[in-house]
């Protein structure tokens, strides 16, 4: 039998951020709090018995759970998550662009692009579905953490798949910047690939032997003294490229927390961000045909 699943969650968004939901697995419990109480054991039942009396957990169709429901395989519960107090990052983003499908947005370093982890209300997501109150707002395309500058987003679901496209297709011209060491016989510009793999851990990568499957285009832009500031192009996207191929070249980019090799974490300090910036996006509108360009209006401090 085929699970129809409801186009749209049965709870609104709150502050931005969108319900949780969970399927209720086989087997067979009293009621529905004896199995949230076996499932969540370092709860004080109390709690759940809460959440139940004051109809915070919603069914599907957003009917509200009793405190003796009874216990049902294969259905969904919807809640809102408890959210943890989130170490707020002291820098704003800033809208480049609005219209009726997209919003294209200057990202801050250190701000993740959705929810993850431990991060949920500080997310760029999070803050302009709020901010712009644009609960559908979704991103096309992303960017880490630690690194800053132009990302897109789409807001009318029906066009999200052809602005997602671009970028599957590599549609997308990219320019990146980057502050990193200055090496004097380091021919450049240069395009620099490589196969590029997951290393140990998954969180980073590294480069292996083998048929290249990343390509950066490297130009240097200035120079200061033992540092210099380069322009990047990628034509391809794999995960970490820009910062594996800095470092595989010996000018690894400053901060980085990852490469060439993994640091302590950083915590809540951001006094030393990642130096490098998305700084433009340049594509032809898959919808209307028009040229566009965005171009990040942020600095790499040196």
């Amino acid at each position: 039998m085929t699970t129809i699943l409801p186009r749209t969650p049965p709870l609104p968004q709150r502050d931005g951020i969108g319900p949780s939901f969970a399927w209720l697995p086989a087997g067979q419990w009293p009621s529905l709090l004896a199995y949230l109480v076996a499932r969540f054991p370092h709860l004080d039942p109390a709690i759940l018995e809460g959440r139940l009396l004051r109809g915070e957990l919603v069914n599907d169709e957003g009917r509200a759970f009793a405190i003796d429901s009874p216990y049902r395989a294969g259905i969904r519960i919807w809640y809102y998550r408890d959210v943890p107090p989130e170490t707020s990052v002291p820098f704003e983003e800033r809208v480049l662009y609005r219209d009726d499908r997209i919003v294209v947005a200057d990202k801050p370093h250190f701000l993740s692009i959705s929810p993850a982890g431990k991060y949920l209300r500080e997310t760029l997501l999070t803050r302009l579905r709020h901010k712009l109150d644009l609960p559908d707002l979704t991103p096309v395309h992303r960017l880490d953490r630690e690194t800053a500058g132009v990302v897109m987003f789409c807001h009318h679901a029906p066009s999200r798949g052809a602005y997602q496209g671009l970028f599957q297709s590599r549609q997308i011209s990219k320019v990146y910047e980057a502050i990193a060491p200055f090496r004097e016989d380091l021919v450049l510009p240069r395009v620099h690939c490589s196969l590029l793999e997951e290393g140990e851990g998954f969180f980073t990568m590294r480069e292996m032997p083998g048929e290249p499957n990343s390509e950066t285009r490297i130009e240097l832009i200035e120079r200061r003294g033992d540092w210099a500031r380069y322009r990047l192009e990628p034509h391809t996207g794999r995960k970490h490229q820009l910062r594996v191929h800095m470092a595989a070249l010996g000018i690894p980019i400053r901060d980085d927390p990852w490469y060439p090799e993994v640091l302590p974490d950083k915590g809540d300090d951001f006094s030393k961000p990642l130096r490098l910036l998305a700084r433009s996006i340049t594509f032809t509108d898959p919808l209307s045909g028009i040229p566009r360009t965005f171009t990040s209006e942020l600095q790499l401090d040196w």
